[in-house]
């Protein structure tokens, strides 16, 4: 019983789109953040101007 045409193309879209979100979301979260930066340590606080 072949699969319908329709359905395998859909299933093909809805994977694109999963693979291109995923990306999207890799991409931002690996992004360096733009304004300002605080960081507190051992040593104080730095602040940082991105």
């Amino acid at each position: 019983m072949p699969i319908n045409r329709n359905i395998l193309i859909l299933a093909v879209a809805v994977l694109c789109v999963a693979v291109g979100v995923l990306g999207y979301k890799v991409y931002e979260d690996n992004r360096e953040p733009k304004g300002v930066q605080i960081n507190f340590g051992p040593g104080g606080i730095s602040v940082d101007k991105k």
